[in-house]
């Protein structure tokens, strides 16, 4: 079983990537499971057609403990198979909402959702947090596999960086290994380029480019993948080819993460910033 975990900016597309390429992984014959660390518990629901699947913390509140909890309340079958849950978090405002997802991936192993037949467990993680509960699927060696979604945006290369830096923390401790960066792209200047360059300098790959098409966003507005929706669209085969590389990915590294002075130079390289601009920042 390869357990994997997802990373990247807040808005970068990290659910909507991870779900169709888990589809990919199923219709290719894996059997996969998706467990959203997310409070907006929205990284199973391309996957079972629903604004939102009941949370394992939601539930935990409604009971008053997570042992009254019973395991197919909160692990729920989707599309080609695929077992999704959601950890949910605390009520705005109140507690910490990383402390949900290691409650909820404790109950989940407790309580057998790990099956010998799982082929992949992908985690959803929030945003470019690595600190906290929210870096425990790389803190604790639950996922030794880390893909960044990113895009050719500043604050995107920031956080793919950041995160990064999270990786290399536990590298040693947790064995955990960056598996590469998938530009999901924005169309931006020099995008390819400049994600690959990004790549190389932490030593890693853009393990695929996927491009921007509205084809994504009309099958979301039906709460579906884009194979699922449109399989024979362009876009379902970029998801599938991305998927098939992941299956095959061998090039697992330990990560070479830039200065903010390095990162900004990139930009200036690359025609990005000018250095009068780079200086501002």
């Amino acid at each position: 079983m390869r357990q994997i975990a997802i990373y990247g900016k807040g808005g970068i597309g990290k659910s909507t990537t991870t779900q169709n390429t888990v589809v990919g992984l199923a219709e290719a014959g894996y059997n996969c499971m998706i467990v959203g660390c997310d409070p907006k518990a929205d990284a199973t629901r391309l996957i079972l057609h629903a604004k939102a699947q009941t949370t394992v913390m939601d539930l935990a509140r409604e009971r008053g403990a997570v042992e009254e909890l019973e395991l197919e309340e909160v692990l729920l079958t989707g599309y080609k198979g695929i077992k999704c849950s959601e950890s949910g978090g605390p009520e705005p405002g109140v507690g910490c909402a990383g402390r949900g997802v290691i409650t909820a991936i404790n109950f989940l192993e407790e309580n057998g959702a790990y099956t010998d037949d799982l082929d992949f467990v992908f985690y959803d993680v929030l945003g470019d947090v690595v600190c906290g509960g929210f870096a425990m699927p790389i803190r604790e060696g639950k996922a030794k596999e880390i893909y960044i979604v990113t895009s050719g945006e500043m604050m995107a290369m920031y956080a793919a960086n950041n995160i990064s830096r999270g990786i290399l923390k536990y590298a040693q401790s947790g064995g955990v290994r960056l598996g590469g960066l998938i530009c999901n792209s924005r169309k931006t200047d020099k995008e390819y380029e400049l994600i690959s360059e990004l790549a190389r300098r932490l030593n890693t790959q853009m393990i695929h480019f996927v491009p921007r098409d509205n084809q994504v966003q009309r099958a979301e507005v039906r709460r579906m993948t884009v194979i699922e929706y449109s399989p024979d669209h362009p876009q379902a085969d970029e998801y599938r080819t991305l998927a098939r590389k992941i299956a095959e990915n061998k090039n697992h590294t330990i990560p070479t993460p830039l200065s903010m002075d390095e990162l900004e130079q990139l930009m200036v390289d690359f025609g990005i910033l000018d250095s009068e601009e780079a200086a501002v920042v």
